[in-house]
């Protein structure tokens, strides 16, 4: 299994746009290759039709081969359909597999299992194969059900919160660096709680 994201980051409308283009020609590949895609969490853009992110898992005997042939920035040039009389073209995107490095331990996560669920609240089978896993220092939830067994569920329950975990470490670590830049900005120059002179760099006060 394979977690694979397709992100526009804080890019336009048009690279949200460039993603769902990206899902659906990602999709026709992954037919071909005999490979299932599953979507796990999407972020819809701001207009129809278009996505922000969206999260995938890969399942097959060829999906390392279709995630390498996709990793890395997409570069899509086209006219832009909401800016008309504008000269740029050129929209990029990424593409990034997810590899987790740290899998939390069972003694770390709570898991219920629950009926797979349809559209309208009917169900999708009557076995218990879906699966909610939760984060107990976190408190990160996730509900998985588009695997077709409750270990498979299981599995992608935790890889989902390994990944959910590490970026919110990258939501902190990014807010502690704007943090320090903030704080470049916001140095009183006046009344200094010790004061040093000279090379040597001596304590005066």
């Amino acid at each position: 299994m394979i977690l694979l994201q397709i992100s526009a980051a804080q890019g336009p409308d048009e690279c949200c746009l460039a993603v769902s283009l990206a899902l659906r020609q990602l999709t026709k590949e992954a037919l071909k290759m005999q490979v299932e895609v599953n979507e796990v969490e999407c972020e819809n853009g701001n207009r129809p039709n278009t996505l922000r992110s969206v999260l995938l898992t890969l399942n097959g005997e060829l999906a390392e081969q279709l995630a390498d042939q996709w990793c890395g920035t997409l570069q899509w040039i086209c006219d832009s359909p909401w800016r008309s009389g504008r000269n740029r073209k050129n929209w990029f995107i990424g593409v990034a597999r997810f590899s987790a490095t740290v899998i939390p331990k069972d003694s770390e996560i709570r898991v219920e299992t629950l009926k797979s669920s349809g559209p309208g609240g009917q169900h999708v089978n009557k076995t218990e194969s879906a699966v909610r896993a939760t984060h107990i220092a976190s408190g990160i939830s996730v509900k998985v059900q588009s695997e077709r067994s409750q270990h498979a569920n299981k599995r992608l329950a935790y890889l989902l919160i390994a990944h959910k975990l590490e970026q919110l470490e990258q939501y902190q670590l990014d807010a502690q660096r704007a943090e320090r830049r903030l704080f470049h900005h916001h140095i009183v120059r006046g009344m200094p709680v010790r004061v040093f002179s000279g090379e040597r760099f001596t304590l005066v006060k």
